[in-house]
C-alpha cells in the first residue's frame, strides 16, 4: 500500500524566532530532560513569551526544526552573530518544511532569475494551488491558514535579507556566511545549500 504525501508543514508556527531560537539550541546543547526542559521554558519563562501556552507553543516549533539539523548548526545559532543565528534558522526552518524549500527552489529563485524586481503576494496563493496536486489536503487548508502560511514566509525571507521588507516584498540578493556553507557541507545538506545558492 502507497502512503499517500503529505508537505507536513509547521509554518503557521512564526517566523524565524532568532533570539527564542537561541534560547532553544542552548537547552539543546545542554542535552536537558523533559523536567529541565520545562523548568526553562514555562517556569523562567527564556522565550519571554506573555503565556505559557504561547511559550510552550513556540519552544515545540523551534525544537522539531532545529533537531533535523546536527549540534554543530546549534552551536553556531546560539553563539554567532546575528546574521549568522538568522541564516541558521532559516535553514532550520527549511529542513523542517519542504513547501518552504520548494517555494524557494521555485518561486523565488525564478524571480531572482529573472531579475525581477520583487515577489507578489498572489505568488504564494499560485504556489500552493500548483503544490495541492501532489498533496491534497492542502485543498482542505482554511484560506486563513493558507495566508497566513505566506506572511510567515515572507516575514522569513525578510528576517535573512532576502526581501527588503514584507510590505514591498522587494528582492536582495543573498549570500550564505561561510560558516553555514561549510556546515550543509560537511553534514551533507546538499539541497538546503543550493536552494540557498540559487537565491541571488
Amino acid at each position: 500500500m502507497t502512503l499517500s504525501f503529505s508537505y507536513n508543514s509547521d509554518l503557521i508556527g512564526g517566523g524565524l524566532m532568532v533570539r527564542e531560537s537561541r534560547a532553544v539550541a542552548a537547552l539543546l546543547l545542554g542535552e536537558v530532560d523533559d523536567a529541565h526542559w520545562h523548568q526553562a521554558i514555562i517556569v523562567e519563562n527564556r522565550l519571554q513569551k506573555n503565556r505559557p501556552a504561547t511559550a510552550k507553543r513556540a519552544a515545540q516549533a523551534i525544537r522539531k526544526r532545529l533537531e533535523k539539523l546536527e549540534p554543530s548548526f546549534w552551536k553556531a545559532l546560539h553563539d554567532g552573530d546575528d546574521q549568522l543565528a538568522s541564516q541558521v534558522s532559516l535553514c532550520a526552518a527549511m529542513a523542517r518544511n519542504l513547501l518552504l524549500v520548494e517555494f524557494l527552489e521555485s518561486v523565488v529563485a525564478d524571480a531572482f532569475l529573472t531579475r525581477s524586481e520583487k515577489l507578489q503576494s498572489y505568488q504564494w496563493d499560485e504556489f500552493l494551488a500548483e503544490r495541492a496536486n501532489r498533496d491534497a489536503a492542502i485543498a482542505t487548508w482554511a484560506e486563513s491558514s493558507r495566508r497566513k502560511m505566506g506572511q510567515v514566509v515572507f516575514r522569513m525571507l525578510t528576517e535573512v535579507g532576502i526581501l527588503d521588507s514584507s510590505r514591498s516584498r522587494r528582492l536582495q540578493s543573498f549570500l550564505s556566511r561561510p560558516e553555514l556553507k561549510m556546515l550543509l557541507e560537511t553534514h551533507r545538506h546538499t539541497r538546503l545549500q543550493n536552494c540557498l545558492q540559487k537565491l541571488r
